[in-house]
């Protein structure tokens, strides 16, 4: 057992960047807004979705580059236009899932006050944030990817036993008959809302090439990591994230359905309303073992996402100049950190607004991903023997309607 768990790591890395805002803020709000009334767009978005998420390591693990090199192959103005719209999201999906983190640090932990040194500017949340991005830093310099690939096992472990344990209890406690009806849109807000919950369910598609790169580094860590394992990998990944994306939203549901809660934009206002409503509903055990789900689940989110994108932006460039550059991840890390706090202390107060924007980005940008995904998997740069069958082709030609589709029903209600 312990062997086979060995072997898995990116579909379990892809798993902890996935379950982090689309679970535990969009799915948390779907539940609480809408009942169970949006599994059916959880379920639909997740089917659409899963052909190009599985592109990544299945092109990873069968030619042992990642979809950049691909990307590359199928020509310049394809990697040039990556490099732009992952510019473009970076900073704000980075501010967003840390945004949320320190919050829940700041309900769970405690306030850090530094008004002792005279510093009275600077607010807890503020202090939060440099230290889990600090402590990011220090576990990714540490001991790169093989220590994210030990931590994030220990990680998942804790979020979902915690998370059974809440929705549990939540359902043992809530006394109303359970409706499955399920809910269209009816109006501007709740359809912006519904693209926002999709734009990140399970995640933005650009992690399919966040994926291929921790596939390529798994492969050089363990020296072997095949095709049939990396499928393996990523379907234990996925469906995990998306049972648990159902469980915030029955937890969201027993606890705050028709509650009339309405829930703040600011970090810590926020998550202390999160975490005091299930306290308040289940009883002050609950505390605990939300508290660790809500902040296990958007740690790993961090960590993960403060991992991939230097590395994705380091390798584009290198590609694009044809260059190796010894320091290039050290270099847009470092980027990444400075930026996310610069824009955090700009919009500390707006977290639902950042969340908002890099969910609907993540959303528009989408058939983007799905189409060059699909591209370079059915292209001759695929060995034959895995490349898709008649099913995932299909399905593939089904995701890209729908996500061309939705896209173009979004823009134009704006």
């Amino acid at each position: 057992m312990f062997s086979q768990l060995k072997k898995l790591g990116p579909g379990l890395l892809f798993a902890g960047a996935a379950i982090g805002v689309s679970h535990l803020v969009q799915s948390t709000r779907a539940g609480a807004d809408f009942g169970l009334g949006l599994l059916w767009a959880l379920l639909l978005v997740n089917l659409f979705k899963y052909p190009f998420f599985q592109f990544g390591p299945r092109y990873a693990s069968a030619t042992g580059e990642s979809l950049l090199e691909g990307y590359h192959k199928l020509g310049k103005g394809i990697l040039i236009a990556y490099f732009i719209l992952n510019l473009a999201v970076m900073f704000t999906i980075q501010t967003a899932v840390t945004i949320v983190t320190a919050g829940l640090a700041n309900s769970l932990f405690g306030d850090i006050s530094f008004l002792n040194f005279g510093i009275e500017s600077i607010s807890s949340i503020e202090i939060w944030t440099i230290v889990i991005l600090c402590l990011c830093l220090f576990i990714l310099f540490l001991g790169k990817y093989s220590t994210l690939d030990k931590l994030i096992k220990v990680i998942i472990v804790i979020l979902t036993i915690s998370t059974l344990v809440a929705v549990y209890f939540a359902f043992t406690e809530f006394d109303a008959p359970v409706t499955y009806t399920q809910i269209f849109p009816e109006n501007k807000v709740e359809t912006i809302f519904l693209i926002a919950f999709m734009g990140w369910m399970p995640a933005p598609l650009d992690i399919s090439v966040w994926h291929s790169i921790w596939a390529v580094e798994k492969k050089k860590d363990e020296g072997k990591f095949s095709p049939k394992i990396a499928l393996l990998d990523f379907n234990i990944g996925y469906i995990g994230a998306i049972i648990l994306g159902i469980v915030f939203v029955c937890l969201g549901y027993f606890v705050m359905f028709n509650t009339g809660e309405t829930f703040s934009d600011k970090a810590a206002i926020f998550s202390n309303q999160l975490i005091a409503l299930y306290a308040k509903s289940l009883g002050n055990w609950a505390y605990v073992f939300i508290g660790i789900a809500a902040f296990t689940t958007m740690f790993s989110t961090t960590i993960t996402t403060l991992d991939a994108s230097p590395r994705a932006m380091s390798k584009t460039l290198e590609l694009l100049v044809n260059k190796t550059h010894k320091n290039g991840y050290l270099f847009w890390i470092l980027i990444l950190v400075f930026g996310t706090i610069l824009i955090f202390f700009a919009f500390a107060s707006e977290m639902g607004l950042l969340v908002k924007i890099a969910t609907i980005l993540s959303f528009v940008t989408a058939p983007f991903y799905a189409i060059i995904n699909y591209k370079l998997i059915s292209s001759k740069h695929t060995p034959k023997a895995w490349r898709p069958s008649l099913f995932l082709h299909i399905l593939s030609w089904a995701g890209i309607l729908f996500l061309i589709g939705f896209s173009i029903w979004y823009l134009t209600i704006l």
